[in-house]
Parts: structure tokens; C-alpha cells; sequence
């Protein structure tokens, strides 16, 4: 069985309609196609005050099951996934969904051989092989809690995160290629595990590249030693709809990262049926998202959502200009692939390399185009839509974050009326809305506002992990009876929205979010600097660049010097990821007598746009903005 499948725009107004009209009943019929090993006894109890939401309540199921299980009697010979090395000279590996069960099967017995139990906290800090599917799925296999962290954060954001989840594991590789490089991992795990991870019992490692590597006998294990010996099956533990599958950490608007919880039942539906629906896969297509298991991306679109609906899914190492700009058609060449899922910021650095390398391949298998993690310019929508597309496939331009678990507002396939660089309408289920700064409704249709969720849905984050309070402050505070996205946005006049972007304190840097805070904290830890301020500027191949506003002491007299050892700090801290693009020293930043940063002032200079910077008579230091005009760079 299946999640219905939209196949027109009026079956979509009728779903849509329904899931509005009654949303226990339609989510009930969804979630039905599941294998269950009780069923729920109600569909949904929900309050955003606390807040509180619960689906599928008294419901037990184990997600793998519905991942794996059920698809090996009719289709148990096809293939689940495929692999892309980093080094296409290097062969692909596939699994069928009966092989990818059996491994599963293994990593979760020797995951219990080495004393993981159900609840338990594992961290994953591994490039994009299969090993991290295989240990991810086995951790739901028997209840374990996976927190993935992108394998490209420092040691200090991973023991953070280590810290916050008190793991008690962490499963890494020993290297991780990317490009012509091969980068440390295991080398990052001992040194953020010297900093103070006390949880951790046991590092599992997977010989990725076979190089050389530190090692301490009494914690640390290889992968294949410890899954070799074990069996290919192992039963499935029953879950709760409402107990904890996965934490995702998110930047925020404050420097400590949000541990965004996600629970069993409710994200099982949700990812499958917006999947199923967003890219109209039918059975035999195949499918790839470029994005990694280390983002939401890559969870529900890569591993759960794709398994969950049978699909045949791929996941590649490496990058997209390696060994030259023809790498990705080349995939969707080899493997025909029907769907393709990308971020803008891979299309536009592909764009950057000229026209030519499209026309290489053979792209005629390619039905559905996707766009993730930043609303898309136009003119790379346009470029995408010729080159790549031929104009002949749809593209999803796809809104949703962290804390939604699944795709909320995007086009499905073909189906759905699509405007370059406006995402499209709501899923059904989805509630959107537009609010102005009181918090009232704005209605009707050319609108712009803030935009809104106000009823839950069934992937909904549930809390932030140990802080509950700070969920309701962060999603529920602002707005009553509704989920604040955090994002501005605008409907057009036939109800299509247009995500504008963020309006708090956080940048969207090559789709992936950074709090301002999180990387001014460590810009401060540079002994010279006195204070910083860091705001977005648009970058025409990550959509928004990083600007750093820093304050320093007489001490510095080589500038050059000063902002490579700034940018080495913020690697130390978070990770390359963060570094500013641009750093301009400064006398002073513009503030109010409450002494607040006007950011406003500073990502209107960091923008070039110098001369509509509204009433600075009001700041405790108007004379500082002439003086930080002056210096801006371009």
C-alpha cells in the first residue's frame, strides 16, 4: 500500500480541501498504509501554548520496518540504493532492499553487542557513504536516538553537540574524500572527544580510506570487525508514534545550536507522502538528491522518505565540480535518473563554469527537477529549467526547514502551476499563513507577511533536546496559536507564495543556516578583537555571504595577517562552513541606547545599499555609520 498519490491540480484542490476540512481523518488514512504493530487510539492531540503536539497517540511501529520489511516480498531483488564514490574511477556500489535489510540487520546487532540500547544517543560524524544509511536505519531498528552532525564541523561544534546529546557512541570513517583531498574525521572525533565528552563510551570506526589513524584500544573499534560476525536479521523494537527517532542540530539565532527533535510515527508519514507527491516518483524511477545526510536534506529525502515509498535512491560522495563541472550530469547519465534534487548554490557554481558541460550527457531520462535550502534567483531558475531540464521538466522549488521534517511549500511535479523563484502552494495538511507584526492575519491573495503555520502537522518538531522552554520561545512565543517560520514571504494573487527570507538573526549561507551569534562568539575568541557584529550580503554563488563587522584593539597592525587568523578561528570553532567572506575592521558599530546592534544599518552597507539606511538620529552613535560606510568592502 501507499500514501495517495496527487496525480492532477483538481485532486490536489480536493485533497487539500479535505486535509483542511478534517485533518484527523485524512492524516488517519495516510498513515493506515503503514505497517503498524498497534494501532493508534487517536489521530492528534495538540496545544501550541506549551507546546505540546502528539500524533498517532498509542500507536507502535518500528520505522525500518516500513523502510525495509515490507518491501521484500514484492520487490526485496530491486535496488534501495546506490552509491557514488568521490573518485568516479572507482566503481558504484548498489544494495538491493534485501541486502540493505540484511546490513542493517548486522550494524543493529553489533550496535547492541557493544551496549546500545533503545533511547541511547548515537552520533554520526561521517562523509556521505553507505555505512552512515546502514548506521542511522540500524540505530531505528532497535530504538536508538541518531544525531548526525555535518562532517564538516570543527571539533568544538562537534563536542557541543556530543555534549548537549550526551551521546554515547560516535560512529565516524577515517577519512573523508572529497575532491582530490582526503580530510581527517577520525583525527576530529579524538580531538573534540578531549573536550570534556564524558558520555562516550565506544568509537566505532569505518575504513573509508585506509589511511592511517590514532588509535586508543580500550574505546575505539573498527566498523567491519564488529559487523562481520554478526547475523543479517534482527527483530525490529517496537516504538511509540511519539518516542524520539532523530536529533538534528539547527543554528539559531543565539550562539548554542538547537537539538531539533523529531519523533517515530508522524515524520514516517509526512516525509513518505511529500515525497511520493513533491516529485511524482513511480515505481522503477530512480531517483537522487545531491544533498548530505548531515543537513534534514538528506534524512528525509535521501533515506527516509525515498525507502519508506519502495524508490530507488541515490547518495554520492564528493562535489559537484570533481573532477570537472560534468560530474552530476554524468550521474543522471549513468544511472538515468528521473528525479534530481540540488541546491542553488550547486546550481549557480555549475552555471559559473559555462554552458557547455550539460550538453555532454545524455539528460532525456529526467522528469522532475528539485531546489532545496534557499529560494532560487531567477536567473538560475531559468538556467536549470534550458540546460538541464531541456524545458520539459517541472521544477519543485521546494520550502521547508529543520523543524518541519518534510517539504511544506513547492510544486508537485508537473501537476501544480509553477512561477520561477516563487516555491508554489502548501502540501495538504498545511496550513500557511501570512501575519503582520501584531500577529494578525493578513487575508486574501498579493500579500506580504510573516509567514505562518497555524494548525501542526504530522512531521512537526516536537521539542529542542533539553530545553523545552526554549521550543516554545524560539517557534510558539511569537505569534498565538501559531508556528512562527521565521521567514518573511509574499502570495502572489493566485495563492502561490514566495519565500522573501529570513527576518531574524540568522543567514542562509549555500541553504544551510547560521546564527549570526554563533559565529560573532567565535570570532570573538581571537584575543584581538573586541566585539563583532555578523549579518548576510547577497553572493552570487551562495546566495547569501557572510559579513563580519570586527572591532580590534590597537594591537593590530597587519590587517592580512589579522583576518586569515580570524578565519582560522572560526574553522577551529565551527567550521569551515562559517568563515566570513568578508571582514572589515571597524571603530565602532551602529547601536541603540539600549545598546542593541542595529543590524538593519549593517546589512544595508554589507548589500552596497548606502544611501536608504532610514533615521539614524535615534542611535546611541549616529557618527559611527558615516565611518563604516566609508570602510565597507565591495
Amino acid at each position: 500500500m501507499s500514501t495517495l498519490k496527487i496525480n492532477s491540480l483538481k485532486a490536489y484542490r480536493k485533497a487539500y480541501q479535505e486535509s483542511i476540512k478534517d485533518p484527523e481523518a485524512f492524516w488517519s488514512r495516510q498513515a493506515e498504509t503503514f505497517v503498524w504493530k498497534k494501532k493508534w487510539k487517536k489521530t492528534l492531540d495538540w496545544d501550541f501554548q506549551k507546546p505540546d503536539v502528539k500524533w498517532f497517540i498509542g500507536g507502535k511501529l518500528n520505522i525500518t520496518e516500513n523502510c525495509l520489511d515490507r518491501h521484500l516480498a514484492e520487490r526485496g531483488g530491486e535496488t534501495a540504493l546506490i552509491w557514488e564514490p568521490n573518485d568516479p574511477s572507482q566503481k558504484f556500489k548498489t544494495y538491493t532492499y534485501q541486502a540493505l535489510y540484511e546490513a542493517v540487520c548486522q550494524c543493529a546487532n553489533a550496535l547492541k553487542a557493544n551496549g546500545v540500547k533503545k533511547g541511547d544517543r548515537i552520533c554520526f560524524y561521517m562523509p556521505m557513504v553507505p555505512e552512515l544509511t546502514i548506521g542511522i536505519l540500524a540505530c531505528a531498528r532497535i530504538g536508538a536516538i541518531h544525531s548526525v552532525v555535518f562532517a564538516g564541523f570543527s571539533a568544538t561544534a562537534l563536542a557541543d553537540r556530543i555534549k548537549d546529546a550526551s551521546c554515547s557512541m560516535v560512529i565516524c570513517s577515517d577519512y573523508n574524500a572529497r575532491g582530490a583531498k582526503n580530510i581527517p574525521v577520525k583525527a576530529v572525533v579524538d580531538e573534540a572527544l578531549k573536550m570534556g565528552c564524558k558520555s562516550v563510551k565506544t568509537v566505532l570506526v569505518h575504513q573509508n580510506t585506509g589511511e592511517k589513524v590514532r588509535w586508543k584500544k580500550s574505546r575505539d573499534k573498527w566498523w567491519h570487525e564488529e559487523l562481520s560476525r554478526r547475523r543479517k536479521t534482527c527483530k525490529a523494537t517496537a516504538m511509540d508514534a511519539e518516542d524520539v527517532l532523530f536529533i538534528l542540530y539547527t543554528s539559531g539565532s543565539t550562539g548554542k545550536p538547537k537539538g531539533v527533535v523529531h519523533t517515530c510515527g508522524g515524520y514516517m508519514v509526512y516525509t513518505c507522502f511529500s515525497f511520493q507527491n513533491v516529485f511524482q516518483y513511480e515505481q522503477g524511477d530512480v531517483y537522487w538528491c545531491t544533498a548530505d545526510i548531515g543537513w534534514i536534506t538528506g534524512h528525509s529525502y535521501i533515506v527516509y522518505g525515498p525507502l519508506l515509498a519502495g524508490a530507488t535512491t541515490i547518495m554520492s560522495e564528493g562535489v559537484p565540480t570533481y573532477p570537472d563541472a560534468g560530474r552530476f550530469w554524468h550521474i543522471c547519465e549513468k544511472h538515468k535518473v528521473n528525479q534530481f534534487y540540488t541546491a542553488p548554490t550547486a546550481i549557480r557554481a555549475l552555471m559559473a563554469q559555462g554552458d557547455h558541460w550539460p550538453t555532454h550527457y545524455d539528460l532525456s531520462e529526467l522528469k522532475v527537477l528539485g531546489t532545496v535550502g534557499e529560494p532560487i534567483n531567477e536567473e538560475a531558475w531559468h538556467w536549470y529549467n534550458e540546460k538541464i531540464g531541456k524545458g520539459k521538466c517541472p521544477i519543485v522549488d521546494t520550502w521547508w526547514q529543520t523543524e518541519t521534517g518534510g517539504i511544506m511549500i513547492a510544486g508537485l511535479g508537473d501537476i501544480s502551476p509553477i512561477k520561477p523563484t516563487y516555491a508554489g502552494l502548501p502540501l495538504p495538511g498545511i496550513q500557511a499563513c501570512l501575519v503582520d507584526a501584531e500577529g494578525n492575519e493578513i487575508t486574501g491573495n498579493d500579500q506580504e507577511g510573516l509567514l505562518c503555520i497555524k494548525f501542526p502537522w504530522p512531521s512537526m518538531i516536537r521539542t529542542t533536546y533539553g530545553d523545552h522552554e526554549r521550543c516554545r520561545n524560539v517557534y510558539f512565543s511569537a505569534f498565538e496559536d501559531k508556528y512562527f517560520t521565521g521567514d518573511g514571504a509574499r502570495r502572489d494573487k493566485d495563492g502561490l507564495y514566495r519565500i522573501i527570507g529570513r527576518v531574524d538573526d540568522v543567514i542562509n549561507v549555500s541553504g544551510h543556516r547560521m546564527g549570526t551569534a554563533e559565529v560573532e562568539n567565535a570570532i570573538n575568541e581571537h584575543p584581538e578583537v573586541i566585539e563583532s557584529a555578523v549579518v548576510g550580503y547577497p553572493h552570487e554563488i551562495k546566495g547569501q555571504g557572510i559579513y563580519a563587522y570586527v572591532i580590534v584593539n590597537a594591537a593590530v597592525k597587519d590587517e592580512d595577517r589579522f583576518r586569515k587568523e580570524v578565519l582560522k578561528v572560526v574553522t577551529r570553532e565551527i567550521g569551515p562552513i562559517a568563515k566570513p567572506d568578508r571582514i572589515q575592521l571597524v571603530s565602532g558599530l551602529p547601536k541603540t541606547r539600549s545598546g542593541k546592534i542595529m543590524r538593519r544599518i549593517l546589512r544595508k552597507i554589507a548589500s552596497g545599499d548606502t544611501k536608504n539606511l532610514g533615521d539614524i538620529s535615534t542611535l546611541l552613535n549616529p557618527e559611527v555609520v558615516e565611518a563604516v560606510k566609508k570602510g565597507a568592502l565591495a
